[in-house]
């Protein structure tokens, strides 16, 4: 059966798979959302023998119905392979009673990685399918991740442009070198004076531009999306979801039908609504935590049910979560709405204009599947230490505050119920904030990279690949605008 994908702003649009990758936002502003969620067609004593590729493809087909099984599988081969440091491609690892679903094994290092390596060839066989003749042009805010995993996925792929927006001093020293470096002949980076929300809130305005558009199209280009925002980010990301329970299923670790929960370090909500989407598709996942750092938007909203930006933007030492307008919770809000594209409209117009909405009382009580908490500056770093200090295993930043929001949900509830922690970056993208967690008189007087090789030999972890190509590389992009002048800058990259 063909699965459309529909608008959360609209009830009349509905498009194929390949045609919402390519679009990455409807026309109207909204996100594409499937139709229905799909179940799982394989069993797990099935998945549990399977390879990650495989595991990939067993869920990917549900979502992808307009792909052909050679098309997908072709894009999944060459997504998964010896970019990743590891056969398992995202192992899990047990240490101090939680499960961590290492997801960061890719080319750049961090979670994104995960889908952003399977991206530029679901978009490229996308345009493909649709006789789509423009090049296409790949617009991204990042608050530290995405823009490198998209910049290195979408490097030199023939047909493809890239422009990554960041903002200038709200990311890790690492996670700027990576980005500033980064080669090839189609790559655009910028850093804006600002924080991620005004990147992402000018990525938005660019989409929603007719009249760039038309300039764009009659130059022969056309915007799309590698931001969780597109559908063929969010996709791969159920996958790793599928993938450890099937593994810890498969190696003993809990019986047929157990349930687990899941702990998300949470930002822009497309991690942790992948894990939902693997519970609707038939994964035995009990409770969805979601983790915040000191931008405890999400934490207030589901304590509250009102979601309010109205608030100081916090730089932080996990970075990726510096974030206050969580794009991806749009497609939690129109499902909890009862697909109900009006009341999105309403509730995503009261956040332009007012800052913040309130979803009714039968909305929360469809919340019931999710725990929110967040983890503060000092107790992210306590509990680095803390789990350095008494299993040898250092957690980079973000995955800190999940581990750390785990232990308060436990404290609360007294769920003793095996829990998976994603953990979404390696401690080498932010080896100041966590050697200053360990011994911060000890390494205070230490440069960056100086600290990556103090990690490797206290972690005893080879430094990545990633890190070592970039001490010594050449700056080859340095500019830096205002938020108001991203057009400007997007056109002249162009030569529109």
């Amino acid at each position: 059966m063909n699965l459309l994908y529909k608008s959360t702003r609209s009830k009349e649009v509905e498009v194929t798979a390949s045609q919402a990758i390519l679009k990455g936002l409807a026309e109207d502003g909204g996100l594409f959302v499937p139709e229905h969620i799909p179940a799982l067609d394989v069993d797990m004593d099935t998945l549990a023998g399977m390879s990650y590729q495989e595991t990939a493809y067993a869920v990917m087909k549900q979502f992808l119905t307009d792909f052909t099984e050679e098309e997908l599988k072709s894009c999944i081969a060459k997504a998964y392979d010896e970019k990743f440091d590891t056969a398992e491609i995202a192992p899990i690892v047990q240490k101090d009673e939680a499960y961590y679903l290492e997801l960061f094994h890719g080319k750049t290092i961090a979670f994104k990685d995960m889908a952003l390596s399977i991206l530029p060839h679901l978009m490229t066989t996308s345009a493909k399918k649709n006789q789509d003749k423009n090049e296409i042009v790949i617009l991204t805010a990042t608050s530290g991740d995405t823009g490198k995993a998209a910049l290195a996925g979408f490097a030199d792929v023939p047909g493809t442009k890239i422009i990554v927006f960041y903002p200038k001093n709200g990311v890790s020293p690492i996670q700027e070198k990576q980005m500033v470096t980064q080669k090839g002949d189609n790559t655009f980076v910028v850093g804006i004076h600002g924080n991620f929300d005004d990147a992402q809130t000018g990525v938005k305005k660019l989409f929603g531009d007719k009249e760039l558009a038309a300039e764009l199209d009659a130059k022969g280009y056309q915007f799309s999306s590698a931001n969780s925002i597109n559908i063929g980010r969010l996709v791969p990301q159920v996958v790793y979801y599928v993938y450890a329970y099937a593994k810890m299923y498969g190696r003993g670790e809990i019986s047929r039908g157990e349930e687990i929960n899941v702990v998300v370090p949470t930002g822009n909500f497309g991690n942790i609504l992948a894990a939902y989407y693997a519970k609707l598709m038939g994964v035995p996942i009990r409770k969805l935590i979601c983790a915040s750092n000191d931008n405890k938007v999400l934490y207030d909203f589901f304590r509250t049910g009102t979601y309010d930006r109205n608030r100081e933007f916090i730089l932080t030492t996990s970075p990726s979560m510096d974030i206050l307008i969580s794009s991806n919770l749009e497609r939690l809000i129109y499902r909890i709405a009862g697909a109900d594209a009006d009341k999105d409209v309403e509730l995503m117009k009261a956040l332009t204009t007012e800052g913040k909405y309130e979803i009714t009382d039968a909305m929360k009580q469809e919340l019931t599947d999710f725990y929110g908490n967040y983890a503060n500056e000092k107790e992210t770093a306590d509990e680095i230490s803390m789990v350095y200090h008494k299993t040898g295993y250092v957690l980079d930043t973000h995955t800190a505050v999940a581990s750390r929001v785990y232990r308060k949900y436990v404290a609360e509830t007294q769920d003793a119920t095996k829990t998976v922690i994603a953990s979404t970056a390696s401690p080498y993208k932010f080896t100041r904030s966590v050697m200053d967690a360990i011994d911060a008189e000890k390494y205070e007087a230490l440069g960056d990279f100086e600290l990556v090789d103090a990690l490797s030999e206290l972690s005893g972890v080879k430094v990545p690949q990633a890190i070592e190509e970039i001490r010594t590389a050449p700056v080859l992009h340095d500019h830096v605008v205002e938020a108001a002048d991203m057009k400007k800058i997007v056109k002249e990259f162009l030569a529109v």
